[in-house]
């Protein structure tokens, strides 16, 4: 499958004029590898050590021509491009090497097997439905049911095991032992929706990036708020992208190894 086949797939699936008008999904830097046979390094954020990875790859014998990434590499007009920022390295590297960078962020965040669904799907939730509904049964966010219901000391437990993250957030609560049937999930910063969620109905909310206060508002709502991290809730869907990519005919496609979290968490004795 070759480039362009790739790209046109995927936006009809995951249409870029779904994005947010703040957004910058698509093509970031394309040097001219359209026609080419897609070998495709896929990452939550296209970094100067992700590009590294590529190149690395590329000297294996390994000619990766693509990055497919979640978060977008520009989103501001850019105003230069230097040697030895990262932004300027990223752009010269791509065009030395011809590794093209694409993004797909709020437009694939809202489709069927993108971030939110992806994680719906990890934590076997039942009867989904969108937590913001935007256009033609998609949306932000999901909320369904856990069948059968479960603790929240094993819901926690399973969320652990599932995506891994360095450390768990959550709204202090009287009983670990009580009951979550109705839980919403949204990949990434999704505490700004904690006002669509409880309107659902949602007894637990998971998402990540979650501020001091937006804990206490969640609380006001009876609301149980689980942070377990931007990377630890949007890698799973980058992981999901592969397998489907390989699905589809791409020739070579990997989850890249150089991803980052960008947060070190130090435990106190």
């Amino acid at each position: 499958m070759k480039i362009d086949d790739l790209i046109a797939w995927f936006e009809k699936w995951a249409n870029p004029a779904l994005q947010e008008s703040w957004d910058n999904s698509g093509w970031q830097i394309e040097p001219g590898v359209l026609s080419e046979v897609a070998r495709v390094l896929v990452c939550l954020t296209p970094t100067l050590p992700v590009m590294h990875e590529a190149i690395s790859l590329c000297h294996s014998g390994i000619q990766v021509n693509l990055i497919f990434a979640h978060h977008p590499l520009i989103f501001s007009p850019i105003k230069s491009l230097c040697t030895g920022e990262e932004l300027g390295e990223i752009a010269r590297l791509a065009f030395i090497h011809k590794i093209g960078i694409y993004s797909a962020h709020t437009n694939f965040d809202q489709v069927k097997e993108g971030t939110a669904d992806v994680l719906a799907q990890l934590l076997k939730l039942r009867q989904i439905k969108p937590v913001i509904p935007t256009t033609n049964g998609l949306g932000y966010g999901c909320v369904g049911n856990l069948e059968p219901a479960m603790s929240l000391q094993k819901l926690l437990e399973q969320i652990k095991i599932i995506l891994t993250p360095p450390e768990i957030i959550h709204s202090p609560v009287a009983n670990l032992q009580q009951k979550i049937q109705k839980l919403a999930v949204l990949g990434g910063s999704g505490a700004n929706f904690i006002s669509d969620v409880v309107q659902t109905g949602a007894q637990a909310y998971l998402t990540s990036d979650c501020k001091f206060h937006q804990f206490q508002e969640s609380r006001e709502h009876s609301l149980i708020l689980i942070d377990a991290g931007h990377y630890a809730t949007e890698r799973p869907a980058c992981k999901h992208l592969v397998e489907k990519f390989r699905t589809i005919g791409v020739e070579w496609v990997q989850l890249s190894t150089n991803d980052e979290d960008f947060r070190m968490f130090y435990h106190l004795n």
